[in-house]
């Protein structure tokens, strides 16, 4: 394959349009809807094989400050995969995860959910961080309004049921 021409790189790279020129009402569309993000906490029997199951879900919305957390073990799956598996120490160790204000709980959710989803060489790890959005019904067009928490809960569990379970 031949390098593009410096002629041509330029030409390209002008072709794309300029942030002036996205309209104002594109702006207040996106900015009505919700940006999370979320991993999927696995289960890793043997970091140097890389297998893994899912076990649970981590999500948060910085702008709803909203961050949630759910564990789902399916005892027979992980004995079929993991056969040495010690479900009820596992289970306390995934409850970490889970409990409230843990870690810092002073700190902004986006800090707490960066601190959770960090790589770890361990037996419980995370997938990479996935943006997404949840869209708010005209209805519901203020950010601080019970019905965008309504939208996040009810991403959460789809993506919980798709994902994990």
């Amino acid at each position: 394959m031949n390098p593009v021409p410096v002629s041509d790189k330029a030409n390209l790279s002008s072709a794309a349009p300029s942030a002036s020129s996205v309209s104002a009402s594109s702006q207040t569309a996106v900015s009505d809807n919700l940006l999370y993000e979320y991993a999927v906490i696995r289960y890793v029997p043997r970091v140097e094989r890389e297998e893994f199951i899912n076990v649970g879900l981590l999500m948060m919305c910085k702008r709803r400050r909203w961050l949630r957390c759910t564990i789902y073990l399916d005892s027979e799956r992980l004995k079929a995969f993991d056969p040495r598996v010690n479900i009820e120490r596992l289970r306390h160790q995934l409850q970490l995860f889970e409990r409230p204000g843990v870690p810092f709980s002073d700190s902004p959710v986006e800090e707490r959910y960066r601190w959770l989803v960090a790589a770890k060489s361990a037996c419980l790890q995370t997938s990479p961080s996935h943006p997404g959005i949840a869209y708010l019904p005209s209805e519901a067009i203020s950010i601080s309004s019970p019905d965008s928490t309504s939208i996040l809960d009810s991403t959460f569990e789809r993506l919980l049921t798709e994902l994990v379970k």
